[in-house]
């Protein structure tokens, strides 16, 4: 019989939450998201490297900023306003003996994206990796629900501000850099409730199979990471309370995973075990086979 993981245990005490509001709140979910990994000991993987990461303050992008932290590396975290959360997650990269400087700010607006990476140069001294994890996800059960405010909307934040957020980071990217985009797994399956979601998954596939082609005579790798169904703030405040009691059961694995469990990938992508990948998407998804 195989031994039951923290993970396992956590869906079964799971109880049904919904949170009103986008994006949501790391700190009013029941149970918390796991941020990392049981027994993870960083080896220097991101020794001296400086980070910038979108939606940094909870879920993924929590995790990815401490374990980043674990590895030797700086971090600058953006987020919307959930200060709180934001905080915490500073205070846990800080526990690690790593810089971490919060900013809070729209990047549906491009000129804020240019302040963010001024605001990240200043506080960590430069940016070697570029994390663009920030997202939104609205369903609807009919298509011609949808409407040109949603859509704008979505593509703005999933879509737009990745173009806006790369292209002030490019200055200060040199040879040797990393880009990790957050992708999904609706790129690849689609999802019936978020067409608009799933197609901004597409154009992020899309984007980093491109980008990462024209930067490879820099040296600069791009590369992204699909999750699955993965227990984030996102997702009460997306779902009913009935919906998110059993979020992630359909997967081979039965569970949805964890923030700990995603956040290796882009330990990997950023550092140097990638150094021969571009262009590349992993697949964190609780045993889906997707294709692409």
């Amino acid at each position: 019989m195989s031994k039951a993981t923290d993970a396992d245990e956590q869906q079964e005490q799971r109880t049904p939450q919904h949170q009103p509001r986008q994006p949501g709140l790391q700190s009013e979910m029941d149970p918390p998201p796991i941020s990392v990994p049981a027994h993870y000991q960083g080896s220097g993987k991101l020794d001296g490297r400086r980070a910038l990461i979108t939606g940094g303050d909870s879920g993924i992008g929590r995790a990815v900023a401490v374990l980043f932290a674990m590895e030797g590396a700086d971090v600058a975290i953006v987020y919307l306003d959930e200060h709180e959360d934001a905080d915490e997650t500073v205070g846990m990269v800080e526990e690690h003996g790593r810089r971490c400087v919060p900013i809070g700010c729209d990047l549906k607006e491009e000129e804020h994206c240019h302040t963010a990476v001024r605001r990240a140069i200043d506080g960590i001294g430069g940016l070697d990796v570029l994390v663009n994890h920030a997202g939104e996800q609205h369903p609807r059960d009919r298509f011609e629900d949808i409407t040109a405010h949603q859509l704008e909307r979505t593509f703005r934040t999933n879509v737009y501000s990745m173009f806006f957020l790369t292209q002030a980071a490019m200055p200060h990217l040199g040879e040797g850099s990393s880009i990790v985009n957050t992708t999904s797994v609706t790129a690849y399956q689609g999802n019936p409730s978020m067409i608009d979601y799933s197609a901004t998954n597409g154009a992020i596939v899309s984007f980093t199979r491109a980008l990462s082609g024209q930067l490879a005579e820099r040296n600069i790798r791009v590369n992204a990471v699909a999750p699955g169904p993965v227990w984030t703030p996102l997702i009460p405040a997306t779902f009913t309370a009935e919906k998110v009691a059993d979020f992630g059961d359909h997967v081979p694995l039965g569970r949805a995973g964890q923030p700990s469990e995603i956040a290796p990938c882009y330990v990997f992508l950023a550092s140097e075990d990638s150094s021969y990948m571009s262009g590349q998407v992993l697949h964190p998804n609780g045993g889906a086979v997707v294709g692409g």
